[in-house]
Formats: structure tokens, C-alpha cells, sequence
């Protein structure tokens, strides 16, 4: 198929009006009509960075449960150089890194060996990214791609996922016990700490210490930013 034509297919599909499923299976049908095996779009996040992707659940919970992103190279390409580039697991020779290296195995033991991925500039400085992945051991189609047209029909299908929740396929899950979900809501609903210390029988220094390790795993600067991101990833 022609690339061009591709990416207006991938604009068709952000823009039609369908359920969830069907709009999942269209993106996996789309990847496939280009040659490649799969598709997936990371929405990376100080915290709560997720995926919607056909790749294999078991990648995917892997991906997640060992904090991959943290050393992806792709990611981090597409982080530093925010255009549309290929990859393949045959430049895991030229990393030094024996954890990179082992990356790369563990993507080529679920036949993610080559790819190409688009990256885009999202809201508030943060970066969203639509990879096409094959179990070939390397391909090139970068220089039939627009680099333009490319971003344009990934934004497009970007704000799709964000405009219509599409939920996600595997995400990071965020660690926090009971008791700290418990005084960020309280936190949420406008209570000072020496209130919430009143309510729950409790120090002001349990309160202070509990809030504190709260906003720290959600990576948050302050505790008003703590409490709308736990709102926001429904964590309380």
C-alpha cells in the first residue's frame, strides 16, 4: 500500500464514528495492510503512562510490570528527536548497555523486531507516539514517509483516544496503599492536614508523612497536583 494513502486511512479511522472494539481492530487491520504485524500508541506521562495496542498481553503486562519505558530506546529517541524514524532489534548489538540488550531479547522473543515510530508533542509538554511493528528483522520505509503527514494523522488519532476514552490496553500501575488513598481524598474534597488528622484520630506528622510518600509516587510537585492526578487516574 501506498504510505500516503496509509495515513489518510489512519485520519479515516480517528475521525469515524464507531465503538471501541471495532476502532481497535481497525488499527490492527491498518498495520497489517502495510506489511507490519501490530500497532501500538504510547501516551507517556510523568505517571500513568499508558498504552492501546494489539501487541501481546503478556509483552504488555511485562512492559509495564518492569518499567520498560524508564529504558526503551525507542522511547528515548523518539523523546530527543521527535521525528519519524525505524528501528530494529539488530542495533541492540550496539548497546553497551547489557539491559537494553535484554530488552531487545525479550521484544524478539514476542516477534517485536522492527518498527517504525511516529512521535508527537502533546499538551503540557508531554509526548504521545504511534509505533507499527513487524517480527522481520529490519526494514526501512522512512523515507517514503512524510514527516508531516505523519504527525498530522497521529495527532489526529491521539486526540481520538484522549476525546473518546478509549481505555488503555496495559498501563503503569501507580503504587499506593489504602491509607494513603485514603488522606488524598480527604485532600481532594478541601480538607486541611490538621483537619484530616482530626477525622481519621491521627497525627498531623502520620498525615504529613502518609500525604508526603502519596504525592511522591504519583511524582507530583505539590499535594494539589497529587490529588488531581489520583482524581484523574481514578485512584480515588
Amino acid at each position: 500500500m501506498n504510505v500516503k494513502i496509509w495515513f489518510q486511512k489512519l485520519t479515516d479511522i480517528s475521525t469515524l464514528a464507531m465503538s471501541e472494539k471495532v476502532f481497535k481492530e481497525a488499527l490492527g487491520d491498518l498495520a497489517r495492510e502495510l506489511g507490519f504485524d501490530s500497532y501500538a500508541y504510547l501516551n507517556l506521562q510523568p505517571v500513568g503512562t499508558f498504552a492501546v495496542s494489539n501487541y501481546p498481553t503478556e509483552w504488555q503486562t511485562r512492559y509495564f510490570g518492569k518499567k520498560f519505558d524508564e529504558i526503551d530506546p525507542v522511547v528515548a529517541l523518539a523523546r530527543s528527536t521527535m521525528r519519524t524514524f525505524s528501528w530494529s532489534s539488530e542495533s541492540s548489538r550496539v548497546w553497551k548497555s547489557r539491559h537494553i540488550r535484554q530488552f531487545y531479547r525479550d521484544a524478539d522473543d514476542f516477534g517485536i523486531r522492527s518498527g517504525i515510530t511516529i512521535p508527537i508533542a502533546v499538551a503540557f509538554g508531554r509526548v504521545a507516539m504511534l509505533t507499527i511493528a513487524s517480527h522481520k528483522q529490519s526494514l526501512s520505509l522512512t523515507k517514503d514517509i512524510d514527516p508531516i503527514t505523519a504527525a498530522t494523522a497521529v495527532a489526529l488519532l491521539h486526540a481520538r483516544i484522549e476525546q473518546a476514552n478509549i481505555m488503555p490496553t496495559a498501563k503503569l500501575e501507580v503504587r499506593m496503599t489504602a491509607k494513603q488513598a485514603l488522606l488524598l481524598k480527604w485532600s481532594a474534597e478541601g480538607k486541611t492536614m490538621r483537619a484530616i488528622a482530626t477525622i481519621e484520630n491521627m497525627t498531623y506528622h502520620n498525615v504529613n508523612f502518609h500525604l508526603n510518600n502519596a504525592r511522591k509516587a504519583l511524582n507530583a510537585g505539590t499535594l494539589p497536583q497529587a490529588t488531581a492526578l489520583a482524581t484523574k487516574l481514578k485512584l480515588i
